[in-house]
């Protein structure tokens, strides 16, 4: 039986590139994102390079129809959780402005992190495997324009880290990759492009997702770090 690897968040970005590079090492793949619109795309791209993928519309906020998707998935052998916010025209007040109420609801991408996690891992330490996750610049570079989402960022990352410390001697890996720059081919980066006169010039702001999903998979493989930063910005 081929391993499994499912991406939580699948956008054209950074998470179909994950797709791909996991798959194109023999893993299955299982595609969760909240829309099954371009889920069609998504797996006649895949198809075409040769990986068996299948997917999922779920909002990884919903807690009892995440998990009973997981059990749907079967055993899991790594999990990319790349989830967010993508709205460009909800940003959040700045952080000397943020209320808790913004904190909480800022929050709620954290916890199904936590929730997968404690849903995937019994059976992950058995099998061995790996946990994924995408975080913001905001972790780690002071970033006050983006409020309460730079609490989430820094929440995610110390999970991560943190998870990693806690999982080195059960053969389970936790790894973040903290994305400082416009991910190409993403939702984001097709936002942005679409309103130069409000975001300006991308030139040398933005990341190959091919590049990141290659770092990942070397994470994963090699084990030696439990973080990786791409700054563009």
């Amino acid at each position: 039986m081929s391993p499994t690897a499912v991406v939580l968040g699948v956008g054209p970005g950074l998470g179909m590139s994950i797709a791909h590079r996991f798959g194109r090492e023999g893993y299955d793949v299982v595609l969760v994102s909240r829309s099954s619109e371009r889920h069609g795309r998504y797996l006649a791209e895949l198809a075409a390079k040769g990986v068996r993928a299948r997917a999922f519309a779920v909002d990884v906020r919903e807690r009892e129809l995440l998990k009973s998707t997981l059990d749907e998935v079967g055993p899991v052998d790594v999990v990319y959780y790349g989830p967010g916010a993508t709205d460009l025209d909800d940003l959040p007040n700045e952080i000397s402005s943020t209320s808790s109420d913004e904190a909480r609801a800022a929050m709620d991408w954290l916890y199904p992190a936590i929730d997968v996690t404690e849903h995937v891992l019994p059976k992950m330490i058995e099998r061995g495997g790996g946990l994924l996750f995408a975080g913001g610049l905001s972790a780690v570079v002071p970033m006050p324009v983006l409020g309460a989402l730079a609490l989430t960022a820094a929440a995610l990352r110390n999970y991560a880290v943190t998870l990693n410390a806690a999982l080195a001697d059960k053969g389970v890996y936790a790894g973040t990759l903290i994305i400082g720059g416009v991910v190409e081919r993403g939702d984001i980066h097709q936002a942005v492009q679409s309103k130069p006169e409000q975001f300006g010039s991308l030139a040398g702001h933005t990341l190959d997702p091919d590049d990141i999903a290659e770092t990942a998979w070397q994470m994963f493989v090699k084990r030696d770090r439990a973080e990786e930063v791409f700054n563009m910005l």
